[in-house]
């Protein structure tokens, strides 16, 4: 119902202007020659009304960034985009399940320890992306679960983005595009019912309020109060309200205002234990191999004897994945604002301005009763009915998120002889803060123990907890000048970019001294606040360059060379004086390096996109130890190689389809092992991946479709956790879909989740005492009205 206007003209408005033009043009003649006959006398033509349905399809034509100016078939990189046609058929609802359409690129990891990932926790090609998602090219910080009711399309960038954002991580970024008020009326809806309890609305309202000034307000709302198929207890809960106004569409000159509010009352998951499943032995505790004689062997007996208590856990069962190990009092509170002004100017000989402004905040308060299967804490006497377990890391998240930035992109067009060229220049300052607040239980409390087959989330609690006074506060600024180039020669496009970031990050710690225990007390009073002030600034300079050859006017092959910067303190605001961690602000950034080959073909007049990359990552100055002298250098190198394969668009007329696969070889090519099986593949990074989805619309109006999705095995991280899984085990899913137009008002569709009832393990986290359980066979039927 509603077209974007920031793209070129659609088929669907190409086909209509045509068909307007074949119409009125016999109108027009007739009441030229009426007029004629009549001495110029003026005559009213009657109203002629036009109406045709929309033209749905899953292919893209281009990314949405002002610095990609060219068709994505003429861009020399490989970049997603998934439409929100393609999501809506899915019945996708957050970023994490609209990602599933690029392969490779997942929720993979839980967490360490006895922590958990909160939100969008995304794995790219290898390594952590979480700190790389922008919403209309603005950097989205805060560790949410972002629902995407109010986005037009997902632009997914792969490789160093170092150029197009500054600070990235190294092997891309995630752009999700919001709606916009549109010079046309349109009124939707959705109502979803499903499996798991899910109940979930949306609205999507858009008004013209003057035609003549190019005024349109749209309003996107939502709310949600949904469980989890998978599992007992969590709760996705959330409403959410999007206004947006528009001014001067029909003009050279555009003002959009745009607002976002979010708030999330969630029951977190902390995961299931892994007691059960393959490569599960029990934590049995290791004997001492240094020390006195008296020592070595108490604990070669203390180590026995752990063999023989625990012994029952070697042949146990696994447990029910829907178990749920957390407590009554476990939450996810989230309140988002985003505020966005952005003005559009659009000036003689093609040169276009854009300004963006926006403030926004984000806070969390989590509690999860989280746990750690270590020896210590499982108990497992009698009938694994009677046996319990500890749960002694309580999760805690106060957390603060706040972004003021200005962005100004110029693009231009002029030709040097016989190259054209396209400039693309801007400047951004950007401002990042992160406050982080302390909590601990209070003295004094208790946690009850769960037991491991039958837990009972009710059992009642008597701790308390409550902020200690001690804080850190992370504050990032950046001021940010770039410029691109791109050339055409004859059947050649170049394209060549620089940016230069300039960036300052502090951070202020307080923290309280603690209890002193051991034989050693400190000096320090307990309860004395501890400040800590580091400091880290730089200028970065990053660039890419690539050479695009058009074989066809559809098609084409390309080279690129890109890299990218992740200074200390980059992606989560947190310096640290540890000599071990790459947050020192003594170290130097992380660099990376991308190079790429591919080749891009538009079929079946430009409706089908086909798409084929080869690729080499490398990340340079990872913190490594010097097994002689101790010393830390940055020496580490880690390197992600592989093929990725694409094709999106229409078959045939009705038959839509969107496909991907990639295979990688992701490994430590100088440092430690990092995967807990010991080889020197990259974690939470499957070798092979593969997703699909087809729809096929028959002449009456029934849409089928479905999907399968393939994820090889993953390797989790290392640490010292002791009889836990290295691996999760590769597996497919496959997902059906139904839909039918019941009137031109209202239509139905039925998802179905899993159809196989496929038992498999989605995320792991780094000790492999936890793993998230893939969703089952489940449902939801949506209504949608539109008018």
């Amino acid at each position: 119902m509603i077209k974007s206007r920031k793209h070129a003209q659609s088929r669907f408005n190409q086909h209509m202007s045509a068909a307007l033009a074949a119409m009125l043009l016999p109108v027009a003649a007739h009441a030229a020659a009426a007029a004629d006959e009549q001495s110029q006398t003026p005559q009213t033509l009657s109203e002629v009304k036009v109406q045709g349905a929309a033209e749905e399809t899953f292919k893209a034509d281009r990314a949405v960034s002002a610095k990609y100016t060219e068709k994505l078939v003429d861009t020399a990189q490989t970049i997603t985009v998934i439409k929100k046609e393609l999501i809506e058929q899915q019945g996708a609802v957050s970023l994490t399940e609209a990602l599933r359409n690029t392969p490779g690129v997942g929720a993979f990891f839980l967490g360490e320890n006895g922590n958990t990932n909160t939100g969008d926790a995304i794995f790219m090609r290898g390594f952590d992306t979480s700190g790389s998602i922008y919403v209309d090219g603005v950097r989205d910080v805060g560790s949410i679960t972002r629902d995407i009711f109010n986005i037009e399309q997902i632009d997914v960038l792969k490789g160093p983005a170092g150029t197009d954002n500054g600070r990235s991580a190294p092997t891309g970024s995630i752009n999700l595009v919001s709606k916009r008020p549109q010079l046309e009326d349109a009124y939707l809806g959705s109502v979803t019912v499903g499996s798991g309890k899910q109940r979930r609305a949306t609205a999507d309202v858009n008004q013209v309020i003057n035609a003549d000034s190019g005024t349109a307000f749209r309003l996107n709302a939502l709310v949600q109060d949904s469980g989890n198929p998978a599992r007992d207890m969590v709760k996705n809960k959330r409403w959410a309200v999007a206004p947006s106004l528009a001014i001067g569409l029909n003009s050279p000159t555009r003002f959009y205002l745009n607002y976002l509010h979010v708030k999330q009352d969630n029951i977190p998951d902390g995961g299931v234990l892994t007691i059960g499943l393959p490569g599960y032995t029990p934590p049995y505790l290791a004997a001492a191999t240094t020390g006195t004689p008296a020592v070595i062997a108490a604990s070669i007996a203390a180590a026995a004897a752990d063999r023989i208590r625990l012994a029952p856990l070697a042949t146990a069962p696994r447990v029910d994945p829907k178990n749920f190990y957390g407590s009554e009092k476990d939450h996810d509170n989230v309140t988002a604002d985003q505020f966005t002004a952005r003005l559009e100017l659009d000036f003689a000989n093609g040169v276009k301005l854009q300004n963006t402004t926006r403030y926004g905040k984000n806070k969390q308060d989590y509690l999860l009763t989280a746990f750690m299967a270590t020896s210590a804490n499982l108990i497992v006497t009698g009938t694994p009915d009677t046996w319990t377990m500890a749960r002694t890391t309580l999760t805690y998240k106060d957390q603060i998120n706040k972004v003021l930035t200005n962005q100004t992109t110029l693009t231009g067009e002029f030709d040097t002889g016989a190259v054209k060229h396209t400039l693309v220049a801007g400047l951004e300052f950007i401002t990042e803060k992160q406050t982080n607040y302390t909590i601990a239980t209070n003295p004094g409390a208790t946690i009850t123990r769960t037991s491991i087959y039958n837990p009972n989330p009710a059992t009642p609690q008597t701790f308390s907890y409550a902020r200690t006074g001690a804080q850190a506060v992370g504050n990032t600024d950046t001021q940010a000048v770039y410029l691109f180039d791109t050339a055409k020669f004859g059947d050649w496009i170049f394209n060549g970019g620089v940016r230069l970031d300039h960036y300052s990050t502090t951070y202020d710690s307080v923290a309280i001294q603690a209890a002193v225990t051991g034989n050693n007390p400190q000096l320090i009073p307990v309860g004395t606040r501890i400040a800590t002030n580091l400091k880290v600034g730089d200028t970065l300079v990053n660039g890419k360059l690539s050479a695009l050859y058009k074989l066809t006017p559809e098609s084409s092959i390309y080279a690129l060379a890109a890299s990218s910067k992740a200074p200390p303190g980059g992606t989560n605001f947190s310096l640290s004086a540890a000599a071990n961690s790459a947050a020192n602000p003594n170290y130097d950034p992380q660099e990376t390096t991308n190079y790429e080959f591919g080749g891009k073909w538009d079929l079946l007049k430009q409706k089908l996109s086909l798409s084929a990359a080869v690729y080499r990552t490398t990340v340079k100055n990872e913190v490594e130890q010097d097994a002689t002298s101790g010393t830390y250098f940055q020496t580490g190198e880690k390197r992600n190689q592989g093929v990725e394969l694409g094709v999106t668009g229409e078959i045939s007329r009705g038959w839509l389809v969107s496909a991907g696969y990639t295979r990688m070889s992701a490994k430590v090519t100088n440092g430690r092992a990092v995967s807990a099986d010991g080889e020197v593949y990259l974690a939470y990074t499957p070798k092979q991946s593969f997703t699909s989805w087809t729809s096929y619309t028959l002449p009456f109006g029934l849409t089928i479709g479905g999907g399968v999705r393939f994820n090889d095995q993953l390797r989790r991280g290392t640490d010292g956790a002791v009889g836990t899984p290295s691996h999760i085990d590769s597996y497919w899913v496959a997902d059906a879909m139904a839909s039918y137009p019941l009137s031109k008002n209202v239509d139905l569709r039925l998802n179905v989740y899993n159809i196989a009832d496929k038992d498999y393990v989605a995320s792991i986290n780094k000790s492999g005492y936890r793993y998230t359980p893939g969703q089952p066979r489940s449902g939801s039927l949506t209504a949608n009205f539109k008018f």
